[in-house]
């Protein structure tokens, strides 16, 4: 009988061995370590912020319309370096009203936009993609700053997000209708896709260029037009993409992005009787909400929403393998992807040679800024997600659970 047992704690509660969110200043650090901090941007995300807002990238204001806007109120909201702790910008604390705002300029630019032919929006949609990896250094730069993923890893997800638009640039040209057989000799039978309408686009903050260009990319393509909502935690992304679409030729209206009141922009999006889709990815309980919401007015919704990883290690595993894979499984983007693992399962035989390869592993992470040469882990996206680990930690201790490696919070300094 093949036995298995529960991995130690150190590889069940996963982004334990990873950095603390907001430390005041680092450079990096070995995973075992946990230096003093000092509060200071770093003079390399210092001269990113200014590049970026020397290129017309680095948006801090909504766009409805075509026109970039702040919230009526005047309210911002903050946006922070997650490694540093230290602001980059205030961006407007948008609600329902420039929602609604936002639904009507997308609805205004639907008739025209779904008469255009299929391969004008390809076109439209290719300038898009030629954008996108023409600024891919900047976009890259912008993914780092404001969620923390180390460089290399957000220039990889430039590319894995324009490739939803170069992707989209194609298929506009490929939705095909049906031709169906008639009982009758002297009838043909067809079917037309049309496009739905104005959609709603929520997304998240762990990939904010990639979720926006899957959900915006085919909905441009197919002739809807479209409301995003990005993340408080990551909305300079968006509207950075959302620039290039209006630089594109994209006509305006087509493209619109609120960001602030989550609840009242949500409610905005499911109330509209002229939304006729919602497209989301987040957590499970949200999910639920917005498919109970939009059944009032018979929306069409897609959902992405928490996923469940185990990773499963046999006796007869390759061991360098195994701890690579289990290595990438977990902690690509510091653990915050929906198909993270989410626990390790090991074979009893290869358990203790596992654990201890894992955890030797886990301990030469190196660990700091995302512009830091040389990091592969960077920060988590805020303390309520270290508050998050931490109880994962407490909980699987509670339980029986033993530390091999790390287990707190890691600071790194200068």
């Amino acid at each position: 009988m093949r036995m298995l047992k529960a991995a130690p704690i150190s590889i069940m509660a996963g982004r334990l061995t990873n950095l603390i969110s907001r430390p005041k200043s680092f450079v990096s650090a070995r995973a075992s370590s946990a230096p003093h901090i000092t509060r200071q941007m770093s003079t390399e995300a210092q001269s990113v912020a200014s590049r970026l807002s020397s290129s017309g990238l680095l948006r801090s204001q909504g766009l409805i319309g075509g026109k970039w806007v702040d919230a009526y109120d005047k309210k911002t909201i903050k946006v922070y370096n997650p490694a540093t702790g230290e602001v980059i910008t205030d961006i407007p604390c948008m609600g329902g009203r420039e929602t609604n705002d936002a639904i009507s300029s997308a609805f205004d630019a639907f008739n025209p936009w779904r008469k255009l032919t299929a391969t004008e929006r390809s076109r439209f949609l290719r300038k898009w993609y030629d954008l996108l990896i023409a600024h891919k250094e900047e976009l890259g730069q912008l993914i780092t700053l404001e969620q923390g993923k180390p460089l290399k890893e957000a220039l990889g997800e430039v590319s894995y997000g324009a490739g939803f638009i170069e992707f989209s640039a194609e298929e506009a040209k490929r939705v095909y209708g049906d031709i169906i057989p008639s009982t009758l000799a002297d009838r043909r039978l067809f079917v037309l896709k049309q496009p739905v309408g104005v959609v709603g686009a929520i997304t998240p903050w762990n990939f904010p260029l990639a979720m926006i260009t899957r959900k915006v990319g085919p909905a441009l393509a197919c002739g809807c037009t479209v409301v995003i909502k990005p993340s408080e935690l990551t909305p300079l992304t968006a509207l950075a993409a959302a620039e290039l679409a209006l630089q594109a030729g994209i006509p305006p209206g087509v493209v619109n992005v609120v960001m602030g009141n989550a609840p009242e922009i949500g409610d905005s999006l499911l109330a509209s009787t002229q939304v006729r889709k919602i497209t989301f990815t987040g957590s499970t309980a949200v999910g639920k909400k917005l498919m109970a919401g939009a059944a009032g007015t018979v929306k069409r919704v897609s959902l992405e929403l928490g996923g469940n990883a185990p990773c499963i290690i046999f006796d007869d595993a390759d061991l360098d393998v195994a701890v690579k894979g289990t290595l990438a499984a977990k902690f690509r983007n510091s653990g915050q992807t929906c198909v993270c693992a989410n626990r390790v399962i090991v074979q009893e035989g290869i358990y203790e040679k596992f654990a201890n390869a894992f955890s030797n592993a886990v301990e030469n992470l190196l660990v700091g800024d995302g512009f830091t040469e040389g990091v592969v882990q960077g920060p988590l996206i805020n303390e309520a997600a270290v508050q998050k680990v931490e109880s994962f930690v407490e909980d699987a201790i509670s339980k029986g659970g033993s530390i091999w490696t790390c287990g707190t919070p890691i600071t790194v300094q200068n």
